[in-house]
């Protein structure tokens, strides 16, 4: 039965991993001496295309890879970093060494400039990709291609069909578990000043009007809500403009030098939230069991309705 929700969920998550308008830029690009941009362009991507160091990852349908991706680019099969399914939640980060594994046979080390992109709609895996990257301790060597295959194949740069098996990586973890939320530590910081605590799912799915499969419906009391929807722009898959993303961040209630913490159903589409805060220069943290964590532990409260409510 897991299986079954899993599967229909993960569907639902991916086919709508999309959002709402803006303009072309790279923010946060280049706000940190000494690490990668976390947004690129297509066409600084035209310009970096044969740097030694890149490795281009795409991330979406194996049979959209097939059809055509940018030239070089490996495919990461997202399934490869998380925990099997039927283990656990939905969706989790696994051992650390899996994630190695799975990387270095991409051909990532630490030294690497990581580029992860989607094929087609698959926002939400890239930059839950790009997290656990972050965790790895790779986050300042990885970006993300703003707009993704699309956004390159309309700009007419070029796509191949070669796949090449790329020279093993050698990656060195260091593991960044401060990024890394779970139940006990978001039971904890409840209310607690200096913490935003935003839901990043669709209202409904908020205020509890509609249930997700899980055995409660509602949210973490204190979270806000700014849906995962609103900071993309779905009419191109780009993130929107840095201006907006402060108001709509502001508009959750998350000020300066707050620490913003994340979740949604499964700890995917969150992410989306983690990564663009992180570019505006907020720390950021993501509750990685998510809605189905919490909603599955009895013990701890929740609130329906459209406020954010208290414990």
């Amino acid at each position: 039965m897991k299986k079954v929700l899993f599967s229909a969920l993960l569907v639902v998550l991916l086919i709508s991993g999309t959002g709402a308008g803006a303009r072309e830029h790279a923010a946060g690009n280049a706000a940190v001496a000494g690490r990668a941009p976390m947004l690129v362009t297509v066409d600084w991507l035209g310009e970096h295309l044969h740097d030694p160091s890149l490795v281009l990852l795409q991330i979406g349908e194996k049979k959209d890879y097939d059809k055509g991706h940018i030239p070089g680019a490996q495919f990461l099969e997202y399934e490869s970093i998380s925990t099997p399914h039927g283990q656990g939640l939905m969706l989790e980060l696994p051992p650390m060494e899996q994630l190695v594994s799975v990387f270095e046979k991409l051909g990532v080390s630490n030294d690497s400039h990581v580029i992860l992109y989607f094929g087609t709609n698959w926002v939400t895996p890239t930059t839950r990709a790009y997290w656990t990257l972050d965790y790895m301790g790779l986050g300042d060597r990885t970006s993300i291609l703003n707009g993704g295959l699309v956004a390159w194949e309309a700009t007419h740069h070029p796509v191949s069909t070669e796949s090449r098996p790329p020279a093993k990586g050698s990656i060195t973890p260091a593991a960044r578990k401060e990024i890394v939320a779970d139940a006990a530590w978001v039971s904890s910081h409840l209310n607690q000043p200096g913490v935003t605590i935003i839901d990043a799912r669709t209202h409904e799915f908020y205020s509890g009007s509609q249930s997700d499969g899980n055995p409660r419906s509602g949210h973490i009391p204190g979270a806000t809500n700014l849906s995962y929807l609103d900071v993309i722009d779905q009419d191109n898959n780009k993130f929107k403009s840095p201006d907006a993303l402060e108001e709509l961040f502001k508009a959750a209630g998350l000020k300066p030098g707050n620490l913003m913490v994340s979740y949604c159903h499964i700890g995917q589409r969150a992410t989306v939230l983690y990564f663009t805060a992180k570019m505006l220069g907020y720390d950021a943290k993501m509750y990685d069991g998510s809605w189905e964590d919490w909603s599955h532990r009895k013990d701890l409260p929740i609130v329906t309705g459209d406020a954010p409510g208290k414990p």
